[in-house]
């Protein structure tokens, strides 16, 4: 990029679209819908995610855990969600969480998502949990 050209953040219709895939990937989680939540993370071996307690590199590995995750006790709360647009085709969500049957721990979520021909995707995330500083 030349120095006199700049990377247009948080444009309007962009940010819509991304926090749409967001909500989109959020209603899969809970309710744990992994079609979609595969179709949302980028079939690739260059994805990664970094979960609370295991480390996927690779959609075939991140597909295999999503399988045979347990459904119960996936409800969880919000916060602090932030969604940032890097021109049209790049985007960070970061969010924080809780689950009623987790007290005195919050967890945070980060993900990295890129616009392909098939729409928005997540090619890396991060999910760690910690305990509440509140």
């Amino acid at each position: 990029m030349r120095e006199d050209e700049a990377v247009e953040i948080n444009r309007p219709d962009v940010l819509a679209e991304m926090e749409a895939a967001f909500a989109r990937y959020e209603e899969a989680l809970v309710s744990n819908d992994v079609e979609t939540l595969e179709a949302l993370f980028r079939d690739a071996p260059e994805t990664i995610r970094y979960g609370g307690g295991e480390n996927l590199y690779g959609m075939d590995e991140i597909r295999a855990f999503r399988r045979a995750r347990s459904p119960v006790g996936l409800a969880r709360t919000l916060a602090r969600t932030v969604i940032t647009t890097y021109g049209t085709d790049f985007a960070v969500a970061s969010t924080l969480f809780t689950r009623a049957g987790v007290p005195g721990k919050v967890g945070r979520q980060q993900q990295s998502w890129v616009r392909f021909p098939e729409g928005w995707q997540v090619v890396a995330a991060q999910v760690s949990i910690i305990a509440d500083p509140a």
